[in-house]
């Protein structure tokens, strides 16, 4: 058994960015889940995952999370709010991986997923590959091109529709979710509830937008304030002109320090009894019953273990053979010294150009687009260039604070859902991961619909949307 503690270790298409420079690649190396109240068969060897029971005899834990970020961080939380004795295990410290780098939205208003452009005109300059928001390495495409495709084929309307009602039961609880942690944590430092807003450059797609919005808001009970030229202006003095207008969503939140918040949850997690370990998702390994995983303090084990690591969840899930079309689109943040005017009171995404400017507790924060490249390659400066030349004459910011680029990686898979839920041949394995854009608004949410899977109580919505074996 290992007492409660913290080993320290020495030592993210749309605009929220995760992952890391320097990030730890965790390894190198069918039936569905039926939505009942009931629990689920026991299958002697392998299946599907049954509800987890208390700690089982010569088990360290009743479950291992892989993963520190705000995904499996969350994970570990509704766990052992549920009574499980619960290790939290990662190569680094919570909150330095995908969770580090995004805008820091919590996106209550984010109702649709960000689909595959259909727009002719929209597909042209991507395909000349100058635009600000999106940036793709020729020699990476052959490797993208099937999951691209089942993303294009995803995003037809009907299909994008479904994706959109999927999803919003995780959406209209990502607020509620964040503050009981929020409050449990004593983060509300981190938090402001001053929604974000889309500027447009252009009164066409301006708009368009204020009437597309405005249904939406009514639709979904949300708060919206239509922001003209002068009224965006008055509102946010900081900016120089630039923008015709802007649409302000009241009922976001947005985190000053993203990997702070998450460093703040994991530190309730250890206060609870939780356990904080120094490991390699690679050297997961099943037993009969059960898992083991080798940490820098030694094995330890369990009869269930979660998969949460992001954009490197394929590298485990992989090692027993699933294939779940999982892919990173890649992103940057840079750090900038504010303008003399000040900085904006709320995050904004400049629509036409596709990256934020969020002030954060370093500076402003300008996160970029999505950069299409394989695993492996070195960061390239374009996306960032590209953004920072349309950027600063409006926001007026100063000189880069960070001494490089920070290059991070976002979780996507083409059907734009998560994949939430037991694997579906393998008992005792769990994944949570693939939350296209949205780790960060929606860990708490998934945490807690995981957890009531993992436990056998009734999930608060239907899981089988996100279920593993639907690809």
């Amino acid at each position: 058994m290992h007492p409660t503690h913290i080993v320290p270790r020495g030592n993210a298409i749309g605009t929220a960015v995760s992952g890391a420079t320097d990030y730890h690649p965790r390894t190198r190396a069918h039936r569905r889940y039926p939505w009942a109240l009931t629990r689920i068969r026991l299958i002697t060897k392998r299946g599907p995952s049954a509800p987890l029971s208390h700690l089982a005899p010569s088990m360290d834990f009743d479950v291992i999370v892989l993963g520190a970020g705000i995904v499996g961080v969350s994970a570990a939380l509704h766990l052992q709010d549920r009574g499980r004795k619960v290790a939290l295990v990662d190569r680094g410290p919570p909150g330095e991986g995908t969770s580090f780098g995004n805008a820091g939205l919590i996106e209550r208003s984010s109702i649709e997923p960000y689909p595959f452009p259909r727009s002719p005109f929209t597909l042209m300059r991507y395909a000349l590959n100058r635009s600000t928001d999106l940036y793709w390495h020729s020699t990476s495409l052959p490797a993208f091109a099937p999951w691209l495709a089942r993303f294009w084929w995803e995003s037809a309307p009907m299909r994008h529709a479904a994706a959109s009602r999927d999803m919003l039961p995780l959406i209209e609880r990502c607020i509620v979710e964040h503050d009981a942690l929020i409050a449990r944590a004593g983060a509300g430092e981190l938090v402001r509830a001053s929604g974000w807003m889309e500027a447009f450059r252009t009164p066409a797609a301006f708009e368009r937008a204020v009437a597309d919005a405005g249904l939406t808001a009514r639709r979904h009970g949300l708060g919206i304030t239509p922001l003209d030229a002068a009224a965006l202006r008055e509102q946010e003095p900081s900016l120089a002109p630039g923008f015709c207008g802007a649409l302000h969503w009241l009922d976001p939140k947005s985190v000053v320090d993203p990997s702070a918040l998450v460093k703040t949850y994991a530190q309730l997690f250890v206060q609870g009894g939780g356990t904080l370990l120094t490991g390699d998702a690679a050297s997961l390994d099943a037993l009969s019953p059960g898992w083991q995983v080798t940490t820098e303090q030694g094995k330890i084990a369990a009869p269930a273990v979660v998969v949460a690591l992001g954009p490197w969840s394929d590298t485990v899930f992989g090692k027993f053979g699933y294939k779940i079309p999982l892919r990173e689109k890649r992103g940057y943040h840079m750090h900038y010294a504010p303008s003399e005017r000040g900085a904006p009171s709320a995050p904004i995404v400049d629509r036409e150009y596709g990256y934020v400017i969020a002030p954060m507790r370093r500076g402003l924060r300008l996160t970029t687009g999505v950069e299409i490249a394989r695993r492996g390659l070195p960061p390239t400066g374009v996306q960032l260039d590209r953004a920072e030349r349309v950027a600063r004459p409006v926001f007026g910011f100063g000189e880069r604070l960070d001494p490089q680029p920070w290059l991070g990686f976002r979780p996507c898979t083409p059907d734009m859902r998560p994949v939430i839920g037991p694997a579906p041949a393998h008992r005792g394995l769990w994944f949570s991961f693939g939350h296209n854009h949205h780790g960060l608004t929606l860990g708490p949410v998934s945490g807690r619909l995981l957890a009531e899977m993992m436990t056998g109580e009734a999930p608060f919505t239907d899981p089988t949307p996100y279920r593993a074996d639907r690809f």
